[in-house]
């Protein structure tokens, strides 16, 4: 094996490894959801909504309402973005239906499992975002809008979120609305803050530069004081 086709292989390997994390997170962070009857933004919380009135599962409900988003994916994102959209999003509603089976929840602290669980979707989604994949829907249509608008993720998911929480208010008690804001509130914070690296972590090649070269004065500074 070459080291380009190596390093390649690595980075594939990486990048998908960090896919499956993403979407187990969410679909934990959607599963604990579920335990309360609360709901999250974007399509899941629509696919939460719509398991209190459908025989379907969340799984299949969520596999079903992403079909349409593929479309704009295609169109906006190019292709190697939405393949990976769709294997992601097959991912978490195949992860979410063994959650379902396998692994069960009982809780009635609304209010711990609503930020419990916005914080496991959001850091989920940000793992997606970083390795050029979403989980459909909202999702495309938030990383459409700042690609093409430049409009901030964590705004136009809030934005969202409200047409999600009014549809709920439809269909879920009130209260249980009511907490699903909290997770709202905690994933859009984490969308908002995470969604690119802080500059201070990220290493610019600018950021570099300047480094080398304010070492490099520094050593001839202290070499010109040692010959003096």
């Amino acid at each position: 094996m070459t080291p380009a086709r190596k390093e390649r292989y690595l980075k594939e390997s990486h990048r998908w490894l960090s896919i499956l994390e993403g979407c187990f997170l969410v679909a934990l962070g959607i599963h604990i959801l579920a335990s309360a009857q609360l709901m999250i933004s974007g399509t899941a919380g629509l696919g939460l909504i719509l398991i209190n009135i459908t025989e379907l599962s969340f799984g299949q409900i969520f596999f079903l309402i992403n079909i349409p988003f593929y479309i704009l994916a295609l169109l906006q994102m190019g292709l190697a973005f939405t393949l990976r959209t769709i294997i992601s999003v097959t991912l978490l509603s195949g992860i979410s239906e063994i959650l379902r089976l396998y692994f069960h929840i009982n809780t009635e602290q609304d209010f711990m499992t609503a930020i419990i669980g916005g914080l496991l979707v959001g850091f989920g989604i940000i793992i997606l975002f970083r390795h050029g994949s979403s989980l459909g829907g909202f999702n495309i249509m938030v990383l459409f809008l700042e690609k093409r608008f430049k409009w901030h993720p964590g705004k136009t998911t809030f934005v969202l979120d409200i047409i999600v929480v009014l549809f709920g208010c439809f269909v879920l008690e009130f209260e249980k609305v009511l907490w699903s804001i909290i997770g709202f509130i905690a994933l859009s914070s984490v969308v908002g803050r995470y969604h690119r690296p802080p500059l201070w972590a990220k290493p610019y090649p600018a950021q570099v530069a300047d480094m080398l070269d304010s070492r490099d004065e520094a050593e001839k500074h202290k070499k010109s004081d040692s010959d003096v």
